[in-house]
């Protein structure tokens, strides 16, 4: 029993009604909230109005532009909290255990996961799932929010995404970001680590998707003259013209780099040999995936795990530490058959 809702009133209240009261402190604002839950303003007051009334408690202080949490309110948000986590949790093991087959799965994925890996799972997928229809949408980064909405059963993000609580999160992969140059640039014949002071020189490219606020890249600002680009394969080909430097998945640059087109450069403030970003699988805690969306994600660790590397085995370390010794027994009695030496 949680100590600030006691039985009856655990009776009266209803999961939507605490729903609405967590989407409202979460959002900061009763309109916010509706255009989470999709709902009226309207309909928000009115549920949070009947909620106080059932717990005969004030729960916000609407005297002000936006609501604000009173005493008693902060006093019941951790309970109210941990009494929708529990059926979060009661409803997705209740899913786990009947082992559902979606009848459509819908992956949001972030262009920067590899490419070659999410086709063959998709291949793959075909084959296990013919009649579960897959749908994708490849988004610059904005993937949380398909998954938040229900659009999407899955998103496929990177750490540098600010991602609520009510997802959870289960590594992939992941991916190297070396920073990069056309061969032709001026910092491309830079030896060494590049200091900040020669960076600020040059035209810095970014990725960047103006509809994405949650996005916290790890590789920052270093130059004041910043181009940015919400089409990764746009900044792919200014980085060949050479018009600057940037960052790049290791996989998309990977050719350019083995031809010699692009050039990894080595800059102050980063790891000599490039930025390592995890990839994670997303979803709602409320509605794991099913069986099918269970398989993917599985599937994608796969794909992304490295190859184990081969030991040797004990019989063949035996055999050589065998063989040594009867070599140096050999070298030894042909020293002692040698003329002149008394056996």
């Amino acid at each position: 029993m949680y100590p600030g809702l006691g039985r009856d009133m655990l009776d009266r209240i209803s999961l939507d009604q605490l729903r609405t009261f967590i989407a409202a402190v979460d959002e900061g604002s009763f309109s916010a909230a509706g255009r989470r839950l999709k709902r009226a303003q309207s309909m928000i007051s009115q549920t949070l109005s009947n909620l106080e009334g059932q717990l005969g408690v004030r729960l916000f202080d609407r005297s002000g532009r936006y609501p604000v949490l009173t005493d008693q309110g902060r006093a019941l948000l951790a309970d109210a909290r941990a009494v929708a986590g529990d059926i979060d949790l009661f409803n997705a093991r209740a899913k786990s255990l009947a082992g559902e087959l979606e009848p459509e799965l819908s992956v949001a994925v972030d262009v920067m996961f590899p490419e070659v890996t999410f086709t063959d799972a998709v291949v793959a997928f075909q084959k296990v799932f013919p009649a579960t229809p897959l749908r994708f949408d490849v988004e610059s980064s904005a993937v949380v929010e398909p998954v938040l909405e229900g659009r999407c059963a899955i998103g496929i993000a990177g750490s540098w995404l600010l991602a609520p609580p009510q997802l959870t999160h289960e590594r992939l992969l992941s991916v190297k970001v070396p920073v990069v140059v056309s061969s032709r640039h001026p910092l491309a014949s830079h030896r060494g680590v590049i200091p900040m002071t020669d960076l600020a020189k040059h035209v810095q490219i970014v990725h960047f998707d103006p509809a994405d606020v949650s996005r916290n890249f790890g590789f920052g600002i270093r130059s004041e003259k910043i181009w940015r680009l919400s089409h990764l394969g746009a900044k792919l080909a200014f980085l060949r013209a050479g018009f600057g430097f940037g960052a790049l998945p290791l996989h998309l640059a990977k050719a350019d780099l083995a031809s010699g087109a692009l050039v990894q450069i080595s800059v102050e403030g980063s790891p000599p040999r490039g930025i390592v970003m995890g990839m994670s699988a997303i979803y709602r805690t409320d509605s794991p995936p099913g069986r099918a969306g269970r398989w993917f994600i599985e599937h994608l660790k796969q794909e992304g795990a490295p190859e184990p590397k081969q030991k040797k085995s004990p019989s063949s370390v035996s055999i050589t530490s065998t063989t040594k010794r009867r070599q140096s027994s050999r070298r030894w009695l042909a020293k002692k058959k040698k003329p002149g030496r008394r056996s």
